[in-house]
Protein backbone atom coordinates (compact mmCIF):
# COMPACT_ATOMS: atom_id res chain seq x y z
CA UNK A 1 0.00 0.00 0.00
CA UNK A 2 1.23 3.27 -1.05
CA UNK A 3 2.26 6.13 1.96
CA UNK A 4 0.56 8.94 0.03
CA UNK A 5 -2.86 6.88 -0.85
CA UNK A 6 -5.66 9.07 0.11
CA UNK A 7 -7.85 8.18 2.89
CA UNK A 8 -12.04 7.69 2.53
CA UNK A 9 -13.86 8.88 5.83
CA UNK A 10 -17.35 7.97 6.12
CA UNK A 11 -19.23 10.31 8.39
CA UNK A 12 -22.32 9.22 9.26
CA UNK A 13 -24.84 12.39 9.83
CA UNK A 14 -27.21 11.18 12.59
CA UNK A 15 -30.59 13.24 12.92
CA UNK A 16 -33.23 12.95 15.26
CA UNK A 17 -36.18 10.61 13.65
CA UNK A 18 -38.02 10.68 16.57
CA UNK A 19 -38.09 14.24 16.76
CA UNK A 20 -39.02 14.76 13.38
CA UNK A 21 -41.84 12.48 13.53
CA UNK A 22 -43.16 14.31 16.95
CA UNK A 23 -42.97 17.37 14.23
CA UNK A 24 -44.84 16.19 11.40
CA UNK A 25 -47.46 14.27 13.44
CA UNK A 26 -48.20 17.16 16.06
CA UNK A 27 -48.13 19.57 12.38
CA UNK A 28 -50.88 16.96 11.19
CA UNK A 29 -52.83 16.88 14.35
CA UNK A 30 -52.80 20.50 14.65
CA UNK A 31 -54.11 21.01 10.42
CA UNK A 32 -56.86 18.03 11.13
CA UNK A 33 -57.94 19.09 14.90
CA UNK A 34 -61.26 19.38 13.57
CA UNK A 35 -61.89 15.80 13.12
CA UNK A 36 -63.40 14.07 16.33
CA UNK A 37 -61.43 10.99 16.81
CA UNK A 38 -58.22 11.63 14.23
CA UNK A 39 -57.41 14.93 16.43
CA UNK A 40 -56.94 12.96 19.56
CA UNK A 41 -54.66 10.70 18.02
CA UNK A 42 -52.45 12.49 16.37
CA UNK A 43 -52.21 14.51 19.20
CA UNK A 44 -51.08 12.03 21.44
CA UNK A 45 -49.00 10.53 19.06
CA UNK A 46 -46.73 13.69 18.34
CA UNK A 47 -46.75 14.54 21.78
CA UNK A 48 -45.13 11.14 22.29
CA UNK A 49 -42.53 11.39 19.77
CA UNK A 50 -41.51 14.92 20.76
CA UNK A 51 -40.93 13.92 24.10
CA UNK A 52 -39.00 10.86 23.02
CA UNK A 53 -36.96 13.20 20.99
CA UNK A 54 -36.42 15.46 23.37
CA UNK A 55 -33.79 13.18 24.61
CA UNK A 56 -31.80 12.61 21.67
CA UNK A 57 -29.29 15.48 20.47
CA UNK A 58 -30.39 18.00 17.78
CA UNK A 59 -33.56 18.57 19.63
CA UNK A 60 -35.25 21.70 17.73
CA UNK A 61 -37.62 19.57 15.33
CA UNK A 62 -38.63 18.34 19.20
CA UNK A 63 -39.16 21.18 20.54
CA UNK A 64 -41.04 22.63 17.81
CA UNK A 65 -43.27 18.97 17.76
CA UNK A 66 -44.02 19.79 21.75
CA UNK A 67 -44.83 23.02 21.21
CA UNK A 68 -47.06 22.43 18.44
CA UNK A 69 -48.92 20.05 20.55
CA UNK A 70 -49.47 21.84 23.36
CA UNK A 71 -50.98 24.96 20.56
CA UNK A 72 -52.77 21.96 19.20
CA UNK A 73 -54.52 20.67 22.70
CA UNK A 74 -55.71 24.77 22.93
CA UNK A 75 -57.23 24.52 19.78
CA UNK A 76 -58.85 20.88 20.27
CA UNK A 77 -60.11 22.04 23.74
CA UNK A 78 -61.55 25.47 22.02
CA UNK A 79 -62.70 23.33 19.30
CA UNK A 80 -64.93 20.41 21.82
CA UNK A 81 -66.47 23.75 23.72
CA UNK A 82 -67.73 25.26 20.60
CA UNK A 83 -69.55 21.97 19.89
CA UNK A 84 -70.72 21.37 23.55
CA UNK A 85 -71.94 25.26 23.28
CA UNK A 86 -73.66 25.18 20.29
CA UNK A 87 -75.62 21.59 21.35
Amino acid sequence: MEENAPQVVVVEKKGNGMGTAGFVIALLGLIFCWLPVLNWILWLLGLIFSIVGMFKPKKGLAIAGLVISFIGIIVICAVLGAVAAAM
